[in-house]
């Protein structure tokens, strides 16, 4: 739009800001395009809130209560915005999008709330509120113009050395029963391909080796501009051939993908997986439910068998390929017949991982207005016996991998402390026998031999010749 983020906020130096993050990879990759926002402006980015002049809120709307839980923190940080005269409070995010003027008009210490599509013009609404100017964008941006945003500030530290998440496009038109995404983020829109790949050449050229592509039905990414012969207009290609542009891109070792919808995975895509050199042997297929009647009560559009289908035809192609998923229990209506087909699809896929939950309405979907709600222990019930079952496929998966050899891009200390720790191309976490300290540093790649399997990861050794690079 012409603007500069430098100048356009006219911000004073030597204040700091602090992200408070909730939520899924796009919520976090949201707070990191805020933060180099800010960053431009004249902010530096403060590790602790304590000592920020500037807060930000970033919310999540996908689990129950989340709107409960903003509030909640918002209600604390009025203390916090006392304890020194000029700070600001902002809320961005998915609750943001949805309760827009609501957050104003209930907690008066709120500065500003800024919405999904409009990221870009947060340092334009704190200069706002520094001349002491509440502001509110929640307007719904069908334009691309908001993927366009400067190049990651030098002076901001990377989060994740080696590693970087790419938004590929946004929104999504499937409207699931049970799911608010359509509303707090939209209908799809899709970038150009060619911004895509220049942000990766950039990311590759400061060492970037592993990107994440990130959209709420990430592979159905170009479809609606292809159906309607405008692609070349738009800039946009199919989902796979965007991938094949960037497995092109020199310095990309790792191309991962989240998150995809079961049915936009075409034959192209498909054969992706068995023919892209970088692009992670790990697919993660979110397919909710394995029953028939609980996906058609969904809106999921596909059945259990036609994810056995797609399962089949992507190890196929890669025969090695790890599978994780999302899976809810305790939809409306759930019988015993209809859980037990879920645990059936579990053990047929061979699901490696998964991330389970026990459903929660969300205010506004059709779901939340369903008969026949499930009992909240027997919700719990479900839950606690597929994880149950996921623990074990996990473990089996983890111990057949004993022997060997795998590479790891580090990403610092264990979750206990005490170990290195890093991602494999299959996704899986390997903590690194031996001391944290001295050890290969965040962002290095090293060969490692797999010596331990744990439910939740793997252990590896140093190979003897291994050097990280």
């Amino acid at each position: 739009m012409g603007m500069s983020y430098e100048t356009q906020a006219g911000l004073e130096g030597g204040r700091s800001f602090h992200i408070r993050t909730y939520g899924c990879q796009m919520n976090v990759h949201d707070s990191e395009k805020i933060a180099n926002l800010l960053a431009h402006a004249g902010f530096a980015e403060n590790p602790e809130d304590e000592d920020a002049d500037l807060l930000i809120v970033n919310t999540c709307s996908i689990r129950e209560k989340a709107e409960h839980r903003l509030y909640t923190d918002l209600g604390r940080l009025r203390a916090w915005k006392e304890r020194r005269p000029g700070r600001l409070l902002g809320v961005a995010g998915c609750v943001a999008q949805q309760e827009g003027d609501g957050i104003l008009r209930r907690f008066p210490t709120v500065d500003f709330v800024c919405g999904t599509h409009n990221l870009r013009w947060v340092p334009a609404m704190v200069a706002a509120a520094e001349q002491g100017r509440r502001s509110l964008r929640t307007e719904e941006d069908p334009s691309r113009a908001r993927f366009e945003l400067p190049e990651r500030h030098p002076g901001l530290a990377s989060p994740t050395p080696g590693r970087a998440f790419v938004t590929v496009m946004e929104g999504c038109d499937m409207f699931c029963s049970f799911c608010i995404v359509p509303t707090t983020r939209g209908r799809e829109v899709s970038r150009s391909a060619a911004s895509i790949v220049d942000e990766v050449r950039a990311l590759a050229d400061r060492g970037v080796v592993e990107v994440t592509l990130l959209g709420q039905t990430v592979n159905a990414y170009g479809r609606h501009d292809l159906r309607r012969g405008r692609a070349d207009d738009q800039g946009t290609t199919g989902f796979a051939d965007l991938l094949a542009a960037l497995d092109a891109v020199p310095g990309i070792e790792r191309i991962r993908y989240t998150s995809p919808h079961p049915i936009f995975f075409d034959d192209a895509l498909i054969d992706a997986h068995g023919g892209l050199t970088s692009l992670c042997p790990h697919v993660h297929l979110p397919v909710q439910s394995g029953s028939d009647a609980v996906l058609e009560a969904m809106r999921r559009r596909y059945r259990g068998d036609e994810v056995r289908a797609l399962v089949e035809r992507l190890r196929t192609a890669r025969p090695d390929l790890a599978l994780t998923t999302d899976l809810i229990v305790g939809f409306p209506g759930e019988s015993d017949a209809d859980f037990e087909a879920t645990l059936e699809l579990v053990r047929d896929a061979g699901f490696v991982d998964s991330y389970s939950f026990k459903y929660s309405p969300r205010p506004g979907t059709r779901a939340a207005e369903l008969p026949e709600a499930v009992a909240p222990e027997r919700a719990q019930e479900r839950l606690e016996a597929l994880q149950e079952l996921q623990r074990a496929q996990t473990l089996a998966a983890h111990r057949a991998r004993v022997g060997s050899e795998t590479e790891v891009l580090v990403e610092g200390a264990s979750r206990r402390g005490d170990q290195r720790s890093g991602r494999d191309p299959y996704h899986r976490v390997v903590n690194l026998a031996g001391p944290a300290e001295p050890g290969p540093g965040p962002g290095a790649r090293v060969a490692v031999q797999i010596v331990e399997a744990t439910p939740h990861s793997l252990i590896g050794e140093l190979s003897p010749a291994a050097v990280p690079r």
